[in-house]
C-alpha cells in the first residue's frame, strides 16, 4: 500500500507550511501529493506550485470540478501539467455539488452520470491528441452550423496515458467509476463498512469492462492524529465530521449524510443534518458518534494506526492518503513521520 499527501485547499493562511509538507512529504518517499478546489483557490495553480518545487512525488487534483471548465480545457491543463512535472501528475474530477455548481459556476447540477461520463470521454480524446469531435447529451463538438473545425491537442504530455481518478460517493457513481477511471478517491471511507459502501460497486463497473480491480488505485483520504489519547482526538475531528455529514449540500442532497447512513449511522445522521441546519454546529457536531470519528480517521499510537493501515489495506485500499492535523508545521511534519513509521510497522512499505 501506498502513501498520498492531501493539502486540502489553499489560501487558508498556511500556504508557506503546505509547501513545506509536501516537500517533507517528497522527501519520506510518499507517492502523491493531491491538493483541492471549491470556491477559493484553484488546482492548477497550486499544483504547478508544488510540481516545480519538488523531484519525485506526484502531483494529483483532488479534485478539479467539472462544471468549472470545459472537458477541452480540462485537457489542456492536464496535457500541461504532465509535461512541466516531467510525468508526474494525476487527474482527479468530481461533479462537486448543487450549491457550488448552480450559485458558484452557474452550472445545472442534473444528471450528473451521464455528464461525469461525456466529460471524461472528451477529456481522453482530446488528451489522446485526436482530432476532437463528439456528440452527447451534454456537449456537442464542434457546435453544429458555425465556423467550428475539429482540432487536436497541440500540447504532447509526457504520458501516452495520464492517470484519471473520479471522486465518487454514491453507488451508481462509484459503479461508473469502477467502468471509466483508473481510480477512485474516497471520503470517510471505513475500512469495517468499505467492501459494501465502495469495493463492491467498483468491482461491479471494472466487471462491465471485463475488468479486474488489479491495477485500479482506491484511494481514500484519512485525517491522522497521533496521540495517547483517543477520544480527545476524536473531539477534534468532530466540527469537520459535523460539517460534512450535516452541512455539505443541502437536505435532500447530502451524500456525505447518505454514506453514514449506510454505515449503519442512520439515526446518527439525521440528528446531526437536523441541529447542523437548524444552526447548532456545536449540537451537531456533539452529536457526531465516536465510534464514526475513530472509523474514518487514523487516530492514536504509532502502534493503533499501523493496526488500521493493515486493516485498510486488507479491505482493497492501494493508496491511503494522509491529512495530518495540527495548527503548526512541526505537527503536521511529525505527523506525516508517523504515518510512513507505521506503513513500515503494518509491514505495508
Amino acid at each position: 500500500m501506498r502513501l498520498g499527501i492531501n493539502l486540502g485547499y489553499w489560501g487558508a493562511g498556511m500556504d508557506g507550511d503546505n509547501l513545506a509538507v509536501a516537500q517533507e512529504a517528497d522527501r519520506l518517499g510518499y507517492d502523491v501529493c493531491w491538493a483541492a478546489e471549491a470556491y477559493g483557490s484553484d488546482g492548477p495553480t497550486v499544483l504547478s506550485w508544488v510540481a516545480a518545487r519538488t523531484e519525485r512525488i506526484d502531483v494529483g487534483s483532488a479534485i478539479f470540478q467539472i462544471p468549472a471548465r470545459a472537458p477541452a480545457m480540462t485537457a489542456m491543463t492536464a496535457a500541461t501539467l504532465d509535461s512541466l512535472s516531467g510525468g508526474r501528475f494525476r487527474l482527479g474530477l468530481g461533479v462537486s455539488g448543487p450549491q457550488v455548481s448552480e450559485g458558484w459556476y452557474g452550472v445545472k447540477f442534473d444528471k450528473p452520470l451521464s455528464r461525469t461520463r461525456e466529460y471524461v470521454e472528451i477529456v481522453r480524446k482530446a488528451m489522446s491528441r485526436e482530432r476532437l469531435s463528439y456528440e452527447g447529451e451534454h456537449w456537442t463538438l464542434p457546435l453544429p452550423g458555425g465556423p467550428g473545425k475539429p482540432i487536436k491537442l497541440t500540447v504532447h504530455p509526457q504520458r501516452e496515458h495520464i492517470p484519471l481518478y473520479i471522486a465518487a460517493i454514491g453507488p451508481k457513481n462509484l459503479e461508473q467509476t469502477g467502468e471509466i477511471a483508473d481510480g477512485a478517491l474516497l471520503i470517510f471511507p471505513s475500512a469495517e463498512h468499505l467492501e459494501s459502501t465502495a469495493i463492491s460497486p467498483l468491482r461491479a463497473g471494472r466487471e462491465k469492462t471485463g475488468l479486474t480491480m488489479e491495477g485500479f488505485d482506491v484511494c481514500p483520504t484519512l485525517p491522522l492524529a497521533v496521540g495517547d489519547d483517543v477520544p480527545a482526538l476524536a473531539d477534534t475531528f468532530r466540527p469537520y465530521t459535523a460539517l460534512y455529514v450535516g452541512g455539505m449540500g443541502s437536505r435532500k442532497q447530502n451524500f456525505y449524510n447518505k454514506l453514514a447512513q449506510r454505515m449503519g449511522y442512520e439515526k446518527e445522521a439525521a440528528e446531526i443534518q437536523d441541529k447542523y441546519l437548524a444552526g447548532d454546529r456545536d449540537g451537531a457536531a456533539a452529536a457526531v458518534p465516536h465510534e464514526l470519528i475513530d472509523r474514518t480517521t487514523l487516530l492514536g499510537s504509532v502502534e493503533r494506526i499501523a493496526d488500521r493501515m493493515q486493516a485498510y489495506a486488507a479491505a482493497g485500499v492501494t493508496t491511503l492518503t494522509l491529512a495530518p492535523a495540527g495548527f503548526t508545521l512541526d505537527e503536521r511534519v511529525a505527523g506525516l513521520r508517523a504515518g510512513t513509521e507505521a506503513l513500515e510497522r503494518a509491514g505495508l512499505a
